[in-house]
Order: C-alpha cells, then sequence, then structure tokens
C-alpha cells in the first residue's frame, strides 16, 4: 500500500511531538529531583516533621513574626509531598494557651497516636524562671489544635529550663518524652495518652545540650542533640551533635565511648566558615530525621544565612535546610560535617 507524503508527514509529526514530549518530561523529573538549601524561607525554626495519613509531610516551626504585617504565627505549618518544596498552610493554634501568663511557643514537637495528632511545645520567654511543656492535640495535621494545657512546668517536674520537647513511641505504645536545655536532657515516660506524666524521670545528657531527638537504627539509639548558641544572628555557633545507646534510656555515648552525661557528643554538623566563597550557613541545629522510600535518612534542621540573618524585628531568622545523612561505621554525619550549599540530589518518595 502506497502512501502518500501528507499521511507520512501527519506521522513523524506526531512521533516528534511525543519524542519532545519525553524529553520535556525527563527535563522536568530531572530538574524537580534536585534542591537546593534553604528549602523553605522565610524562617521555620525548630522543625519538627510527620508524614500525615494523606501522604504529604508537615514540618511545624517556633512562633515567629515573618514581616509580613500579619504578626506572630502561633507555629506555623508548612507541607510538602517531598521536603524540598513545601509551601504554608497555616497556624497549629487559633490562640495562644492561656496556662501561662506570658511566653512564647517554641520548639514544636508533633507526633500521631492514639488516633490523635499531639502536638508537643515549649511555653517561655528568654530568661524564664519557671518556663513549661504543653500539649495539643488534633484529629487532622493541620488543626487547628485544642491545647491539653501542661504536662509539667520547670517547678512541676525539678529540671530547671524545662523546655525542647521530643516524644518518642515504642513499639507497643508507651510514649516517652524527652527534654532539656542546657541544664540536662532528661526523659520520662508518659500515660499511654501522652499528656500527663507516668514515671520518674531520668537524666540522659549532660548540661552542653539541648533540642534532644531520637531515632532507632539497626537495633540502636540515637540522640541527636543540638549545642552552642542557637539565636545570635551571623555570630550563631549552634551545631549538631549524637551519642548512641543500646537502650532507649541509655546511657548514651560518643564515639569515643565517653558518656553524655560528661562528653559533648559526637559532631555531626557545624557551620560554614565565613571565608569560603558562596552561601555561608551558620549555626545549624534542631533536628528531626525523616526517612524516604529509598532508605535514606534525611536530617531536617534550621540553619542561619551569614549575610541575611535577620527577620524585621530583629529576631534571627532561621529558614529551614535538609540535608542527607551519611552513616558510617554505625554513626551518622553529613558530607563535609557542614549544611550544603549546592544543588543536590533531592529525597525519593514513590508519587
Amino acid at each position: 500500500m502506497k502512501i502518500s507524503k501528507s499521511i507520512l508527514y501527519v506521522f513523524l509529526a506526531v512521533i516528534l511531538i511525543g519524542v519532545l514530549g519525553t524529553v520535556f518530561a525527563l527535563s522536568k523529573t530531572a530538574e524537580t529531583a534536585h534542591y537546593t538549601n534553604p528549602v523553605f524561607e522565610p524562617v521555620l525554626a525548630d522543625p519538627s516533621v510527620i508524614r500525615g495519613e494523606d501522604g504529604y509531610f508537615y514540618a511545624y516551626g517556633t512562633e515567629d513574626d515573618w514581616g509580613d504585617g500579619k504578626g506572630p504565627k502561633l507555629v506555623p505549618i508548612v507541607k510538602s509531598k517531598d521536603l524540598t518544596n513545601w509551601e504554608y498552610v497555616g497556624e497549629a493554634f487559633e490562640k495562644k494557651p492561656t496556662w501561662k501568663n506570658v511566653g512564647g511557643i517554641w520548639a514544636p514537637d508533633i507526633e500521631f497516636f492514639n488516633g490523635k495528632y499531639k502536638l508537643y511545645y515549649s511555653l517561655s520567654i528568654w530568661g524564664d524562671t519557671n518556663p513549661g511543656i504543653g500539649v495539643a492535640t488534633s484529629d487532622t495535621p493541620v488543626g487547628p489544635f485544642e491545647d491539653q494545657g501542661p504536662v509539667f512546668t520547670s517547678a512541676d517536674i525539678g529540671v530547671g529550663n524545662s523546655i525542647d520537647p521530643m516524644v518518642y513511641v515504642k513499639e507497643d505504645g508507651t510514649p516517652y518524652l524527652f527534654w532539656g536545655s542546657f541544664h540536662g536532657i532528661f526523659a520520662v515516660e508518659l500515660t499511654k495518652d501522652g499528656l500527663d506524666v507516668a514515671g520518674e524521670k531520668r537524666h540522659i545528657a549532660g548540661n552542653e545540650l539541648e533540642a534532644a531527638y531520637v531515632i532507632r537504627r539497626n537495633n540502636s539509639f540515637y540522640l541527636f542533640g543540638s549545642a552552642g548558641s542557637c539565636c545570635e544572628g551571623e555570630k550563631s555557633g549552634y551545631h549538631v551533635v549524637v551519642g548512641k545507646s543500646d537502650s532507649l534510656l541509655g546511657p548514651y555515648v560518643d564515639k569515643d565511648g565517653n558518656g553524655l552525661l560528661q562528653s559533648k557528643g559526637t559532631l555531626v554538623m557545624t557551620g560554614n566558615m565565613p571565608s569560603e566563597e558562596g552561601k555561608v550557613f551558620v549555626g545549624p541545629g534542631h533536628t528531626s530525621v525523616v526517612k524516604d522510600d529509598e532508605g535514606t535518612d534525611w536530617l531536617i534542621y534550621h540553619a542561619i544565612e551569614y549575610d541575611d540573618s535577620y527577620l524585621p524585628n530583629g529576631a534571627t531568622r532561621r529558614p529551614l535546610m535538609i540535608d542527607p545523612i551519611i552513616w558510617k561505621d554505625g554513626w551518622p554525619t553529613v558530607e563535609g560535617l557542614v549544611p550544603s550549599t549546592e544543588k543536590q540530589k533531592a529525597p525519593v518518595f514513590d508519587k
């Protein structure tokens, strides 16, 4: 059968369109498979991340005034499908908890158990003599969260500067609260609903650390902590360290076998040097950890851009950052021990 030139041209055009479409799709996929820090701005300090039942990741940050004329955001929430492209979706609280007369809502920790999203938070001001940790609940990750009041105050629990909560839920459903800021890291068993203390506190790490975050990997437990100054703009010396244990409640040791009750921990990440070319990030810290669908662990944290380190109200600007964890000889680190500043391969999640 003889094919006319016009039909042949149409046939070739269809093939060409298909090829170009495939090339465009592959190009777009390649483009979206990379990221550059920071992954969310202007600020999302002290991030805590959870994957919701809808498949989205939700990140929660410390109360901050973004300088957009809308005042402080009472625990801002952002969401993402891939940890790299985030959108702001609202605030966790419609109004500030009233169980303490004064304080900002700092360093939230989000967990899901017993059928509820539970948001643990610090209520404190700088130099507070009696800060505390509260909890709020919601049926959805975007809230609004209903405040359940304090879990405890510093005076109640007998630990100074009781802020920076993190809850670890064991396989049997028992929740444990880790907390503390430069007055020791402590842990305590909570009631099954996670709203009250159920056991005696246990001293986990010394006065060098705050912002504890615990994960389990290969039958070992890893306690990440932050040390140094978090919030002095470009002068901030915040950095991330880690300890390791065979048990959730310790004892945790550094890479040299020294206990975290005395040791400063093993370094995971510190700031770039200001003398380096390109973007410089100082003060990385207050971590969460998320595993992607290829099994790579990702460190989620905030850091401070050296040349753009303040919000309009003068507070330190701490945007959201991510970097892959490298496991070597059973210990976590990141490439070069510093935040990445160039384009990186993005986390992988099944769509």
